[in-house]
């Protein structure tokens, strides 16, 4: 992976969410789950990149009940550039809401129709009670 971009620095987030430099040709542990990218040091963060190992199925490492099968992530190609289905992203973000995460909700509701009911049930299944449940569209 590190020679897409080779110019740029990589970063690993070490749980609980430490960022340290990815050094060259180093084995990830099986803890770090993101992975950020910069053109070079003080710049912005470009791209992040979320790790999850799977086999035909993801399973949330929040909680095992929340889970969908591969082909349903919703991997959609937009420009030839695959993304995370915007309702699981939206599940990652309701864990610990911030404002730039409601934005993201607000900005996102009024496309999904059969995806609201999987976030619903993913959030109340993961988190309880959650103010994102009751959102209106």
């Amino acid at each position: 992976m590190q020679q897409v971009l080779p110019a740029w620095q990589w970063w690993a987030a070490d749980p609980p969410g430490s960022l340290r430099p990815w050094a060259s040709g180093e084995v990830l542990p099986e803890s770090v789950h993101d992975i950020w990218r910069q053109p070079a040091a003080g710049e912005p963060w470009r791209i992040q990149i979320m790790l999850e190992a799977h086999d035909q199925e993801w399973v949330s490492r929040r909680d095992p009940r929340v889970r969908r099968p591969i082909d349903a992530l919703g991997l959609i190609c937009a420009d030839g550039i695959p993304y995370l289905a915007p309702e699981v992203q939206l599940f990652y973000k309701a864990k610990e809401p911030r404002a730039k995460d409601e934005t993201d909700l607000d900005a996102a509701l009024p496309t999904l129709t059969r995806q609201r009911l999987w976030l619903v049930h993913a959030i109340t299944q993961a988190y309880g009670s959650h103010p994102w449940a009751d959102r209106p569209a």
